[in-house]
């Protein structure tokens, strides 16, 4: 009796053993983590949120990132990951997350990655380290929205030949079409038919990846190769049929595109006449021209496969060879070259650049208003009404971010005053409108701002209000002139304290440059007010226009005012011009020299020009507490400075008998990791041998120091040297190198002064107490940037 209760008990045993894995564990499914390249943008990739992988060396590319901490979408993911501490330039995994656009991004300088500031951007997205929670599994796969090339399908009910096939190929420069030799002729098509749906010729972008007003022209290229409802709006008119005579030829085979009365452009017909045989007599053959095949393309040569996505439809009648076999087509559009409607549009940026891809990402991706309708309703019912007469719809104009090789926020001073008149104001405003264009404004480039001053300077634009060439020169045809006299002091006092701001645009990463354009001469002083706008790292360039001549001089104000003015006086930042009617023979001179970054050397100030060596005693006479306070000194100065591989850096060397580089300059490239170098810096204890730590502070920090950086060295002891120090300091000395000698409690003032630059009472320094350091720091930050300032600016 147990039988059969006990089989069914086995049974049931055998069937879940069989269903434990062997280990009796259940197996953990892998995160998949697709791998990217350094230039790969968060908006290029189809997921809210995904985990990538970057490679190393990230970095050393230099791809553009827009923002801190959350960053636009034409960011590139690896280099914002580096730039927030994510990940290092070796590379690793990154967790990916969009969220909404943000009216501002602001740049900044981290972990040796420069971010840029940004007015506005759709989208947004920030990091995170690449640790995926808990059940969470991301997309092993990306989808990447990049537009792609699609074949356009006929509905059923569409009028096809049955015996026809037409192949099309599309490489990816040329588009070769073999249409079969058989001559057609155009009869009245009947509205239903049960044929095969004939192989189309054109292809147009994917729905979804183009922007609307060409998803809509595709849309009704579809429609016009056969509906019915597009049959009957194009005869709405002459309700007969259209008979179309080709023209005689005996040569290569023509097509005519022809636009009858009445009817949009881009519903033309197109007929290729070949051979006196008609393989359909019943059913003519009607080929139906696409937009992207009836506009005045301005490019020569081959075509790019996204050509069709800045399509214009042409109107009246063209003539041209048509491919047969292998031939090459004619084309009988102006003979330009590639480049130059590229330039037009994005001025520096190179067809197919990757800047080119983002900027064309934009335009397509953004979402704008347009008409459609279905073609699956009748138009007559659905309300669809055929204007008189057509206007071609444009194609939305392509803004340019700008030159990026000319990335500097601009300030023009016009001269409002009036003693320029109505006639030369009007002369200096087509010059800013000229210099806007040649500069090619953009939010990669250049920015421009413009003040108008008179007796007192207005702001007439911000950097920030125009990132366009564009929209710039209505701006400026707009101002109208101020009057009163040429006070340029004041204006040049009203840039450096209010002009270049945050608030305004001023990007911060980007040179600052003030051209002032003067009529004659300033009827104010500008020596005081242009001193403390260099000061503050404005380049400042004059264009003077009919300058006083010797006669007029003697009412001059100031003589040589632009001397006293320009950032150097070694020609570079002075333009004068003869006339006014010459003015604009000066536009590529000056954007040639305003462009010319690596020249602009007022940007660099006293805090971020430096090479700064501290050379710490480390003797037993010290003591720990005591070394830290002076740890916490060298780390009050180095806080005054913009710290950077390519602004000041800090190395600290510490010294007992013997020496040790604690770090060297460009260890650490910004300011919070190194205060923390500092911070961690260990005490020594020993003896005091001052004169051979400069020696080594010479060989191992400032043999190393860039040529265009300022070197300084900053001693620090608490007693008198075991070894001369006088040789060593006159050695670094002759190099260059500005050094500055700190004594406290038993040092010996004649080493200070031995050891400190001429005049001794600017760089020598003698506190009783390591408590009192700290009082010092203020007056070594004056006397290092008053040293700076009063260089010879030659």
């Amino acid at each position: 009796m147990l039988k059969t209760p006990l089989t069914a008990f086995c049974i049931a045993v055998l069937l879940s053993c069989s269903g434990a894995k062997p280990n009796g564990k259940n197996k953990k499914q892998k995160q998949v983590v697709p791998a990217i390249d350094c230039d790969v943008r968060a908006g290029r990739i189809n997921a809210p949120e995904f985990i990538v992988k970057c490679p190393a060396n990230c970095r050393e590319t230099k791809e553009r990132v827009y923002g801190t901490e959350v960053f636009a979408s034409i960011s590139s993911i690896c280099n914002a990951a580096i730039h927030s501490g994510v990940i290092s330039n070796s590379g690793g995994k990154v967790i990916v997350k969009k969220m909404a656009g943000q009216a501002s991004y602001k740049g900044s300088l981290a972990n040796s990655v420069r971010s840029l500031s940004l007015p506005t951007w759709r989208e947004s997205f920030s990091v995170s380290v690449g640790k995926p929670k808990k059940g969470v599994i991301y997309p092993s796969t990306l989808d990447y929205a990049t537009p792609k090339q699609t074949t356009v399908k006929t509905a059923p009910g569409d009028y096809t030949e049955p015996s026809l096939t037409t192949t099309t190929t599309a490489p990816p420069t040329t588009t070769t079409v073999t249409i079969p030799t058989t001559t057609t002729t155009t009869t009245a098509r009947p509205t239903t038919t049960s044929a095969k749906p004939r192989a189309t010729l054109h292809k147009v972008r994917e729905a979804g990846s183009s922007h609307p007003y060409f998803s809509a022209l595709a849309r009704q290229s579809q429609s016009a190769q056969g509906k019915g409802p597009m049959q009957g709006v194009q005869r709405a008119e002459t309700n007969v049929a259209v008979r179309r005579q080709p023209p005689v030829s005996s040569g290569a085979a023509y097509s005519r595109v022809q636009t009858p009365q009445h009817t949009n452009p881009i519903y033309s017909r197109v007929q290729t006449p070949q051979h006196t045989a008609q393989s359909n007599p019943a059913f003519a053959r009607r080929d139906w021209t696409h937009p992207a095949n009836t506009r005045p393309d301005l490019l020569s040569g081959t075509r790019r496969p996204t050509d069709s996505s800045h399509s214009m439809p042409n109107i009246g009648y063209k003539w041209g060879k048509v491919t047969t076999g292998d031939s090459t087509a004619h084309d009988s559009r102006p003979d330009n070259t590639e480049s130059e409607p590229w330039l037009n549009h994005f001025g520096q940026y190179s067809p197919g650049s990757d800047d080119s891809k983002a900027l064309l990402e934009t335009i397509h991706n953004r979402e704008t208003p347009t008409e459609s309708w279905d073609p699956a309703l009748n138009p007559f019912e659905s309300g669809f009404r055929i204007p008189e007469q057509n206007t071609p719809a444009r194609a939305p104009d392509i803004i340019s971010e700008g030159d990026p090789n000319c990335k500097v926020d601009v300030a023009f001073l016009m001269d409002g005053s009036w003693s320029i008149g109505k006639r030369r104001f009007k002369i200096q405003k087509d010059f800013l409108v000229e210099v806007s264009q040649v500069m090619n404004v953009g939010v990669v480039g250049p920015m421009m701002g413009i003040i108008q001053y008179g007796d007192d300077a207005v702001t007439e634009f911000s950097l920030k209000q125009f990132s366009n060439s564009k929209d710039l020169k209505p701006a400026i045809n707009k101002i109208v002139q101020k009057g009163g006299v040429s006070n340029v002091g004041k204006a040049l006092s009203y840039i450096n304290k209010q002009f270049f701001s945050d608030a305004n645009g001023n990007r911060g990463g980007a040179p600052n440059v003030a051209v002032v354009l003067v009529d004659g001469w300033p009827t104010d002083k500008v020596e005081e007010a242009s001193r403390l706008a260099r000061e503050s790292g404005i380049n400042i360039f004059f264009v003077t226009i009919e300058g006083p001549d010797e006669n007029e001089k003697q009412n001059v104000v100031e003589a040589n005012f632009v001397d006293k003015a320009v950032c150097r006086t070694n020609g570079f930042y002075s333009l004068p011009i003869a006339s006014w009617f010459a003015l604009r023979k000066a536009v590529h001179p000056l954007v040639k020299r305003v462009c010319d970054t690596e020249r602009l050397v007022c940007s660099k100030t006293c805090l971020n020009a430096n090479d700064i060596a501290f050379v710490i005693d480390g003797s037993s006479s010290v003591g720990t507490g005591n070394f830290r306070t002076v740890l916490q000194f060298v780390a009050n100065v180095t806080r005054e400075f913009e710290i950077s591989d390519t602004d000041t850096r800090v190395g600290v060397v510490q010294y007992t008998y013997e020496q040790r580089l604690e770090f060297a300059f460009g260890q650490y490239d910004n300011k919070a990791e190194l205060l923390n170098a500092i911070k961690r810096i260990n005490y020594w204890s020993g003896g005091t041998s001052t004169g051979a730590a400069i020696t080594y502070a010479d060989d191992k920090l400032f043999s190393k120091s860039k040529p265009n950086k300022r070197k300084i060295m900053i001693v620090i002891t608490d007693g008198r040297s075991y070894d001369d120090v006088r040789a060593p300091a006159l050695a670094v000395q002759r190099k260059g190198v500005v050094a500055y000698s700190i004594g406290i409690a038993w040092a010996a003032q004649d080493e200070l002064e031995y050891i400190a630059t001429d005049p001794d009472r600017e760089h020598s320094f003698f506190v009783d107490e390591f408590d009192n350091l700290y009082k010092y720091v203020p007056k070594i930050i004056h006397n290092i940037c008053q040293e700076f300032n009063s260089q010879p600016r030659n």
